[in-house]
């Protein structure tokens, strides 16, 4: 039996910065910038959130040579239409003080 769960304030947070710019693939640590989450919380939110089709993962070049490839993410249209449902009221106005 499928558990239907309301979605965390991790989670939402998460998706607040994602559905910014739902076309734009953005990096782990832009995410934790600007989210407030540490990497222990985010990474493992990605990783679920990419197995239940919500974001999609790839590997991007660097930017710069010598530098390492990231893993980039952004919203899939599932994840875009979830992120839509668990706002009905419209965007999201999440603070990282509100979780403090």
């Amino acid at each position: 039996m499928a558990r239907n769960r309301r979605p965390s304030k991790q989670m939402l947070l998460l998706l607040e910065a994602l559905s910014a710019h739902t076309q734009q693939w953005r990096h782990g640590y832009d995410l934790m910038k600007e989210t407030g989450l540490l990497s222990g919380t985010l990474y493992p939110l990605l990783i679920r959130m990419t197995d239940q089709g919500l974001v999609e993962a790839e590997w991007r070049e660097p930017e710069h040579p010598g530098r390492p490839a990231r893993h980039a993410y952004r919203l899939t249209s599932a994840g875009v239409a979830f992120a839509r449902m668990a706002t009905p009221a419209g965007p999201m106005t999440f603070t990282k003080a509100a979780f403090a």
